[in-house]
């Protein structure tokens, strides 16, 4: 390895720091080293750690090497070049991602097995963490293969395919006109998540106060006489690019209530993404918080109402006189 000449163009050459991180901060030393895998940076040798050279690389490791000094340690950062072919293609190595897309792919790809079985909205949700990770491999693959492009298309099928489970293209169960939706029996299936929470929410709060809320089992019928909610051929679910508490919104005249719709943007991101919304995390929480204190739907319910009142107080404008 071959020091660079000063001033040299960038991106022909490597980056590399030189550190001796502090011994008597711990805190400080595993700032240094969570930083430098934050960057992708590879380990030569304790000590010694390579990126491809750039500015945003050179700005960071430089920053990094003032914090080291700073914490009773010591950094250099230095522009070198590969001495041999066999060099530069042994540090291109180092930076090569294939495994960690390939694992990647086999997680997107043993989530088909439950395509038509398992909850679409609990299979996108995990979709969605592994788009994530996707991002943050990609934003540190300096030197993209094929292995790349083969994540980003299966992740993109995958992605498609749950789509489609999420909002088929069956019709849904009819309501006869003028049918009452007063003290009825409202079924939906379990688990209970975002949308069929916050569907139950809705019909007690502002369609049905006195509902009889029932949660089936996957597979069971539907109770005679009970209106389903929130799985496939009920009266209420997924439709066109609305996910069930958007579609009773719209159908029950209730669309036009700002603070409702707002609520109803949270839980389309919770279920299916698109949109952030930035309260969506945060309710996301919550509702986690409530299914793993709950020991059934019912209390998992009034959990979750708790949630949804308070969103919609905070939402909610009285009209102007």
């Amino acid at each position: 390895m071959r020091k660079a000449a000063e001033g040299g163009s960038e991106g022909s050459g490597w980056l590399l720091l030189v550190a001796q991180l502090p011994v008597d901060d711990p805190s400080a030393r595993m700032r240094v080293l969570r930083t430098l895998e934050s960057l992708g940076a590879a380990v030569i040798r304790e000590g010694a750690y390579l990126l491809p050279d750039s500015a945003p690389n050179r700005q960071a490791l430089e920053s990094l090497a003032d914090y080291a000094a700073k914490n009773a340690g010591s950094a250099h950062v230095m522009r070198v070049l590969a001495s041999s072919p066999s060099q530069q293609k042994f540090f291109t190595w180092l930076f090569d991602r294939s495994e960690r897309y390939s694992e990647l792919v086999k997680t997107v790809e043993s989530l088909r097995v439950g395509f038509g079985q398992s909850d679409p909205s609990a299979i996108s949700r995990v979709l969605h963490k592994q788009r994530r990770e996707f991002e943050t491999i990609a934003a540190l693959d300096f030197f993209p293969t094929s292995a790349q492009e083969r994540a980003r298309e299966a992740l993109a099928q995958a992605e498609a395919e749950v789509h489609k489970l999420l909002f088929p293209s069956q019709s849904q169960a009819t309501l006869k006109a003028k049918e009452s939706l007063l003290r009825r029996q409202w079924a939906t299936r379990k688990p209970l998540w975002a949308d069929r929470l916050a569907c139950a929410w809705l019909i007690r709060r502002f369609v049905d106060p006195e509902a009889e809320l029932s949660w089936l089992e996957k597979g069971e019928a539907l109770p005679e006489g009970a209106i389903g909610f929130g799985f496939d051929g009920a009266h209420f679910t997924n439709s066109g690019e609305r996910v069930t508490y958007e579609e009773m919104l719209t159908r029950l005249d209730l669309a036009r209530n700002a603070a409702l719709a707002k609520i109803g943007s949270i839980v389309h991101f919770l279920e299916v993404r698109g949109t952030p919304v930035p309260e969506a995390l945060g309710v996301q929480t919550l509702l986690q918080g409530a299914v793993r204190r709950s020991s059934g739907e019912d209390q998992l319910l009034a959990e979750a109402e708790k949630t949804f009142d308070l969103l919609y107080e905070a939402y909610y404008e009285a009209p102007k006189r």
